[in-house]
């Protein structure tokens, strides 16, 4: 799987150890963070209120990791590789290391770290390290997901 190459549906045995794929950038914006806020029940001043987000300790306000989280989902799934192919997103181990602001461009590079076949499930589990970085190339989270992927036959 060359790297920003998008591919469709991959099967479980079409993964290779190594693989690497790397995602568009996004712009993170406050509209994004206020309707996650909403959505989420997550309305803490440090996300929501500019000014009291200046007497905290980032200064401005600053974007809920889960929403950081759920966007790498989104690029990621764009894509495609896993069109038609996913069975389950089944566990993750996550770590949020920097803060991500409004107006900060992040994007995904994920990277095919481990593979196990899960036959009696219909596939395999397919384990990314996976980083997401901003503008300056600085890792804001990373981590690991297992996704259980479909097999060809």
């Amino acid at each position: 799987m060359a790297e920003t190459q998008k591919v469709r549906g991959r099967y479980f045995e079409e993964f290779e150890l190594g693989d690497t794929v790397s995602t568009e950038e996004h712009v993170v914006t406050a509209a994004e963070i206020m309707a996650f806020a909403q959505v989420s029940g997550d309305d803490n001043p440090m996300h929501t209120d500019p000014e009291y987000a200046k007497t905290h300790m980032f200064e401005q306000r600053v974007a809920h990791g889960l929403l950081i989280l759920s966007i790498a989902s989104g690029l990621t799934w764009q894509l495609g590789f896993m069109r038609d192919t996913v069975l389950a997103f089944r566990d993750l181990e996550w770590k949020f290391s920097r803060p991500v602001f409004i107006g900060d461009r992040i994007h995904v590079q994920a990277q095919v770290h481990q593979r196990k076949a899960m036959p009696r499930l219909g596939g395999g589990a397919v384990i990314f390290e996976v980083r997401v970085l901003n503008q300056n190339d600085d890792i804001v989270q990373r981590g690991k997901w297992n996704v259980l992927v479909k097999s060809k036959e």
